[in-house]
This record gives structure tokens, C-alpha cells and sequence, in this order.
């Protein structure tokens, strides 16, 4: 029997009346691992690409049409035993949504909801109310997959599937992309400011949003970033400049 291959995304996104990194996580309806929170999946169809599957299921989950460097491939993970029954591969994506929009549970999902995406020790946390998820503490992939069956799973607690390796792999891939492609930016909208950015630098990289000095952070960084005017926010001082990430253009979507 050839393995069924789904399409899993990150979808990432920013709520600025939190000012916190938000990750969106669905309730399976159904089994394997119902009742169980777990990144968003679709299988992909016989007529679309991989690409065209992630940004569909962006639409049919979330119902925003959005332009093809909003989504970027992860990875593949095929370890034979990461999903109980007939194999399954994942083709994982990231999605940067440009808006924190409300969502609704769709097809195999019983509950949608954002998550704010902080850290704790070494690993990432995911918390809505009492709802809190970690990433994995383990650290290489052969001792994760080994250890995959023999884990007690509580739904309460642990995500479905490998979902909690998965994520941690897009984590350090944001990570390590932060200094050349941060794509992750593209949840603050078309502009930012730097102080935006580096909030959601510090939250990747582990560390508090004050020990990222501004200065430096604009010097290192000026390549990237395109001035683009001041924000219409209405603060005390003057209003903060706004930047766009250089190496897109965002006026054609």
C-alpha cells in the first residue's frame, strides 16, 4: 500500500494588542489521536502540488488567499512509526499570516484556536487558558522517533503525532534564518517597527526583548530592512519609523 502524504502547517501569526507571537493548533474530531491538539493537516490531493496544498488548506481553514511567499517548506518527515496504523508521510510548511483572523473549527477539527507562542527554559511553550503544549526536550531526531511509541501520551498535555518534533524543527529553522531571511516577520503585516521586530526576534531566540539593543539590532540588520515611512500609532514622542523586509514585494500580492 503506498503511505497516504499530508500537507501540515505552522501557521504563524501576531496579535499587537498582546504583543505576543500567536501559533493557530486545531482539536482532532477524528482518529488517529481524536480529542488530541495538533498542527493543522490536509491530505494532499493526486492533481495539486505541495505548495498549492498548503496554501489551500490556508483557505479552507482559515478562509485568507494569500500570495505564495507567505508559506515556506519546512521539511519531510517519514519515520515509519510517527502515526499509528498505515504510514503517512508529512510534507510540513510554515505560513506567516500577514493578520490574526478569528477562526472557526472546519472539517475534522472540533475546537480552532490561537495559541501564544512564548519560552521556557530551552523549550518553546504554547499556552491558551489552561491549555499549555511544549515542544520537545529532546534534542536529535533517531532518540525522539525511538522514544515516540513508548510515551505516555495525554492529550492535555502532548501534541498529536510527531507534532511536538515538527515544531521544534520550524523553530530552529526560524532561529537560524533570522539574520538573512527572517520571513517569520511577515505576521507583523506590510511594515513594522523595529521594536515589533525585535519582539519577535527575542521570543525565538530565547531571550528577554530588552537585552536586544536597538541600535545594534538596526546596524545588523539594515540590509534587510527597507524604511518605508512612521507609524499612524498615536504614542507620547514621536512617532516610531516602519520598516518592510527588503527582499519581497509586498505591494503586489
Amino acid at each position: 500500500m503506498q503511505p497516504k502524504i499530508t500537507i501540515t502547517n505552522i501557521i504563524w501569526s501576531f496579535d499587537h494588542t498582546t504583543k505576543h507571537v500567536n501559533l493557530l493548533l486545531v482539536k482532532r474530531a477524528d482518529a488517529p489521536f481524536k480529542d488530541y491538539w495538533a498542527l493543522p493537516e490536509t491530505v494532499m490531493r493526486p492533481s495539486e502540488s505541495a505548495d498549492t496544498a498548503a496554501l489551500r488548506l490556508v483557505r479552507e481553514k482559515i478562509g485568507l488567499e494569500l500570495a505564495s511567499f507567505h508559506t515556506e517548506q519546512l521539511a519531510t518527515f517519514t519515520q515509519p512509526n510517527r502515526v499509528p496504523g498505515d504510514r503517512s508521510l508529512s510534507l510540513a510548511y510554515m505560513t506567516f499570516l500577514p493578520e490574526m483572523p478569528p477562526l472557526t473549527a472546519g472539517y475534522g477539527a472540533a475546537d480552532a484556536r490561537w495559541f501564544t507562542f512564548d519560552y521556557e527554559a530551552t523549550q518553546y511553550r504554547l499556552q491558551n487558558d489552561q491549555l499549555i503544549f511544549h515542544t520537545t526536550a529532546i534534542k536529535d531526531h533517531d532518540t525522539y522517533y525511538n522514544q515516540l511509541t513508548d510515551r505516555s501520551a495525554d492529550p492535555n498535555t502532548t501534541l498529536g503525532f510527531d507534532h511536538d518534533w515538527i515544531l521544534k524543527v520550524a523553530c530552529q529553522r526560524i532561529c537560524n534564518k533570522l539574520d538573512y531571511q527572517p520571513n517569520i516577520l511577515l505576521i507583523l503585516g506590510d511594515y513594522f517597527t523595529l521594536k515589533r521586530a525585535r519582539t519577535v526576534f527575542a521570543v525565538f531566540q530565547q531571550v528577554p526583548l530588552e537585552s536586544i539593543d536597538n541600535s545594534n539590532f538596526k546596524k545588523n540588520h539594515k540590509h534587510l530592512f527597507k524604511p518605508v515611512g512612521t507609524s499612524s500609532a498615536k504614542h507620547p514622542g514621536r512617532p516610531a519609523k516602519e520598516y518592510q523586509l527588503n527582499y519581497f514585494d509586498l505591494t503586489n500580492e
